[in-house]
C-alpha cells in the first residue's frame, strides 16, 4: 500500500482528494478539494478558499473521494412543487 505521500505524487491532476495533515501547533486538519499537483517536498489542492500548499512531510492521510452531491432544488423553486 502506498504511503500517502506517494498516493499524492501518483494523483493525477483534477482527481477530487481530500487530505489530513499537521499544522503548526500540531493538530490535524483536512484540505477537501481537487488535487492541483505534486513535486517532491510540496501538493497544491485547490479548495474553495482557494489554492492551499501542503508540505508532504506532514501529510498524514490522503485519498481520492466521489464528486460532490449535486445541489437539491429548494422547497417552492421548482415547478409543481408546494408552495
Amino acid at each position: 500500500m502506498a504511503t500517502p505521500a506517494e498516493f499524492l505524487k501518483a494523483t493525477t491532476s483534477g482527481t477530487r482528494v481530500v487530505v489530513r495533515h499537521l499544522i503548526e501547533d500540531g493538530r490535524a486538519t483536512d484540505s477537501l478539494g481537487y488535487f492541483h499537483l505534486a513535486d517532491e517536498t510540496h501538493c497544491v489542492v485547490a479548495t474553495q478558499r482557494g489554492l492551499e500548499t501542503i508540505e508532504l512531510a506532514k501529510v498524514i492521510a490522503a485519498k481520492e473521494i466521489p464528486p460532490p452531491p449535486a445541489p437539491r432544488p429548494r422547497a417552492g423553486s421548482a415547478p409543481g412543487s408546494p408552495e
